[in-house]
C-alpha cells in the first residue's frame, strides 16, 4: 500500500521540453506583415490604407518590430518607414522600369547560381528577407526556381568546381542569413572544398533590421571556414544604426570579419549629403566601411524612389568635401552586360555647389 500510495501521489510525467527559438527567429516570427497593422502601429493617416493594400498584393510587406521602433510615430515621411510602407505608386507603369532591370535571367549558370562579373559568382541562398524593402531590385525574382536543399545545390557546386577563374562565392537572396546556421555552415564547408575558391562574401540586411541575428552560432561558423569571410550589410539612413544594430556590427568586426556597407540612393530617404555623411560616421564608429552608394536599379514598382544621377553626383561630391576619402562610398550603377559596376561620380566634383 505504501508503494502504491507513493505512485499515486507522484507528480505526473513532464511533457517533452520544447526548444525555445533563437531571439532572431522570434523577431522574424513576430514581424508585421499586414499593412493595416503597420499603419495603426505608427498612427499614420487612414488615407494610406487603400494604396497600401493594393501594393501589398503585389509585394507583401515585412517589417520587424525592432526596426519599427526606430521610426517616428505619426510621420508618413519617416525615412525608415518610406523604405517599407507599401504605396499606391508601386502600381504605376513607368517607362524604363522593368521586372528584371539587371537582366539576371541571362546570368544564370546553374539553378540558383548567377555570374555577372569575372572572378565571382552569386548563390541565391534564400528567397525571403527579414524586411521587404519596397525598392528591392529582386522583388519580382523567380525564387521558386532556386535550390532549397543542399542536395539541390549539387549542379551549382559542380559548375563552380569546373571553373578555376572563380575565386569568390557570394551568398545572396533574398537574404542568406534567413537560413539556419547549420545550413549555412554546411554550405560554407561545401564551398571551401572547392580548392580555387578563396573568399566567401555574404550580402545581408539582417544585422541592420534584426541585430539578434549576429549570435554565437553565426560568428562561430564564419570563423571556422577556410574561406576568407566578408560581410556586406545594407543600411540607407543613420537612424537605422541604433544601439542594438551598432552592437551587432561591432561584434562582427571584433570577430575579425571585414564588414562593409552598401546603400541605395533613395528619394525622400537619403538624397541629402548630411544624411549620408552621418550614416558614414555611424558606420565608421562601429568599424564598418562605407562601400557602395547604388543608383536605384530601375525595377518595376520603385520609380517613386528615383534620384537623378546628376543630383547623386552632386551629393557625393559634397561628401568628398565633408569626409575623409575612406568614408565616402563609391557611387555606382549596375548596367546589364557590363564587365563591372560603373562609377558615376567622375565629372561632378567641379559642379558641386559651395558649402553653406
Amino acid at each position: 500500500m505504501h508503494e502504491r500510495a507513493l505512485e499515486e501521489t507522484a507528480a505526473p510525467p513532464r511533457p517533452p521540453a520544447v526548444a525555445t527559438p533563437a531571439p532572431w527567429k522570434r523577431a522574424l516570427r513576430d514581424a508585421i506583415r499586414d499593412p493595416d497593422e503597420l499603419i495603426d502601429a505608427l498612427g499614420l493617416p487612414k488615407s494610406l490604407r487603400a494604396g497600401a493594400h493594393r501594393a501589398a498584393r503585389l509585394f507583401p510587406p515585412v517589417v520587424p518590430r525592432g526596426f519599427l521602433a526606430r521610426m517616428r510615430h505619426g510621420d508618413p515621411d519617416d525615412p525608415l518607414l518610406r523604405q517599407v510602407l507599401p504605396l499606391g505608386a508601386e502600381e504605376e507603369e513607368v517607362t524604363g522600369f522593368s521586372p528584371d532591370p539587371l537582366a539576371e535571367a541571362d546570368a544564370l549558370r546553374a539553378p540558383g547560381l548567377l555570374q555577372k562579373y569575372s572572378g565571382r559568382a552569386l548563390l541565391i541562398v534564400a528567397g525571403v528577407c527579414a524586411v521587404a524593402c519596397r525598392y528591392c531590385f529582386r522583388r519580382h525574382f523567380p525564387y521558386d526556381d532556386a535550390p532549397a536543399s543542399l542536395a539541390a545545390w549539387e549542379p551549382a557546386f559542380a559548375t563552380l568546381a569546373a571553373d578555376p577563374t572563380v575565386e569568390e562565392a557570394i551568398l545572396s537572396g533574398g537574404d542568406p542569413l534567413m537560413r539556419s546556421d547549420a545550413f549555412l555552415a554546411e554550405l560554407a564547408r561545401r564551398l571551401a572544398a572547392i580548392p580555387h575558391l578563396r573568399r566567401l562574401r555574404i550580402h545581408t540586411r539582417l544585422p541592420i533590421v534584426v541585430p539578434e541575428r549576429v549570435d554565437d552560432e553565426l560568428v562561430a561558423w564564419l570563423g571556422a571556414t577556410r574561406l576568407a569571410p566578408v560581410v556586406v550589410v545594407h543600411a540607407n539612413h543613420p537612424a537605422e544604426i541604433d544601439e542594438s544594430c551598432g552592437a551587432a556590427l561591432a561584434r562582427l568586426v571584433r570577430a575579425g570579419v571585414p564588414t562593409l556597407n552598401q546603400s541605395v540612393l533613395l528619394r525622400g530617404v537619403n538624397d541629402d549629403a548630411e544624411v549620408l555623411a552621418e550614416l558614414s560616421r555611424r558606420l565608421l564608429d562601429r568599424g564598418v566601411l562605407p562601400y557602395y552608394l547604388h543608383q536605384l536599379d530601375p525595377v518595376a514598382g520603385a520609380a517613386h524612389f528615383r534620384v537623378e544621377e546628376e543630383r547623386g553626383g552632386e551629393i557625393v561630391a559634397e561628401l568628398r568635401r565633408r569626409l575623409p576619402g575612406y568614408a565616402v562610398p563609391r557611387y555606382v550603377k549596375e548596367i546589364p552586360g557590363a564587365a563591372h559596376k560603373v562609377e558615376l561620380v567622375e565629372g561632378f566634383a567641379e559642379k558641386a555647389p559651395p558649402l553653406s
